[in-house]
Parts: C-alpha cells; structure tokens; sequence
C-alpha cells in the first residue's frame, strides 16, 4: 500500500504548530533589520542606527553615520561627519571629511570637498579640488586644488590644475585651463577658456576670455 503524506492541516501536531508560527513571527524583524552595509575598518560606520546600503572601507570612514543611505566611503576619514547624507561616493583620504547632510556628491582624491556640510549635487576630482567648499551646490571641479577655496559659490565648472582657486561664492562662472580665473573670488558668469584666462580677476563679472 503507497503512503500518502497529508498536507499541513489543523490536525498537524501541536508543537509543529508553534515551531512554524515561531518563524514566521520572527520573519518581519530579520528582514526590517536588513541593513545591506559593508564596513572594513576601524570605526567605520561606527554610530550607524538605520542607514542602508552603505560602503565604507577605512579607518573611521562615515564614522557619525546615523541614518544616511547609499553611501560610498573609500579612505581614512572619508565621509567621516556624515550624519543623514544620501547617496554620495568619497574615495581618498578625508575625502567629504566634514559632510554632514550634504547629498548626491562625488569627491574623488585625497582631501575632494573635505569641508563640505550640507552642498548638494557637486563633484570634485582631484587632490583638495573644492576643497573649502560648504553649502555650495551644483559646481564641477576637476583637476588638483580646482576651486579650492570656494564655499557657497554655486554652478560653477572648473577644470584644470588651479582653476578658480580663490572663487568664494562666485557663481556660474565656467574655468577651462590650469589657472583659469584663477583670482576671482566673488565675480560670476564669466567664461574663461585656456592656461591663466582671465588669471587676475576677482570681482569681475560677465567677462569672456
């Protein structure tokens, strides 16, 4: 005679009954507590609560983290202050050091947006490239130092070795070429297109070169 296997029923065992219950009640809590982060090294993502999907390698890389998500911290001190920060890429020591709240930014080289708090939509290659820079938005650097000192200036593009070096708040100024405005503090829309374009301007505004 063939044995037939009865299908889970309110007949099943009593003890089966609360094995199965006991896992499904535990279910909801594994998958809530998910968090989805990868952290190597000393106090990386040390003060993490709820943030997730998160990549910090690095001594004390996204060390404050608390609820910031899809994060990437690559480096001593990267990212390091970040608290509810969202969706920004540090890669090289004190890369976004200071970035608090600050989202959706890329700093790539040793020291990138290292003051940056809470500026939004920015991104800085490069060795100190926006390297003062706090609250400004929007602004493109590539190149060592570019828009070093900048720190609320906002929609600017500077690419070259020093370009817009001393920019402060500045805005949509464009900076083409080692050097390139390089003076310029407080000026905005200027173009500037070449090695040392428009190098002495400070205040100046709306000047082509």
């Amino acid at each position: 005679m063939e044995r037939c296997i009865k299908p889970f029923t309110l007949t099943t065992p009593h003890f089966m009954k609360k094995i199965i219950a006991s896992i499904f009640l535990a279910l909801p809590f594994v998958v809530s507590a998910q968090s989805f982060n990868t952290n190597h090294g000393v106090n990386s993502l040390q003060s993490n609560t709820t943030g997730s999907n998160n990549t910090a390698v690095g001594d004390s890389a996204m060390y404050s983290n608390t609820t910031g998500s899809n994060n990437t911290a690559l480096g001593q001190g990267a990212l390091n202050a970040n608290t509810s920060g969202n969706d920004n890429t540090a890669l090289g020591r004190g890369a976004m050091n200071s970035n608090t709240t600050g989202a959706d930014n890329t700093a790539l080289g040793q020291g990138a947006l290292n003051s940056n708090t809470e500026g939004v939509a920015n991104t800085a290659i490069g060795k100190h490239a926006m390297y003062s820079n706090t609250t400004g938005n929007g602004n493109t650097a590539m190149g060592q130092a570019a828009m070093k000192s900048n720190t609320t200036g906002y929609l600017n593009t500077a690419m070259g070795q020093g370009a817009m070096y001393y920019n402060t708040t500045g805005y949509h100024n464009t900076a083409l070429g080692e050097t390139a405005l390089f003076h310029n503090t407080t000026g905005s829309n200027n173009t500037a297109l070449g090695y040392g374009a428009l190098y002495f301007n400070t205040t100046g505004s709306n000047n082509t070169a």
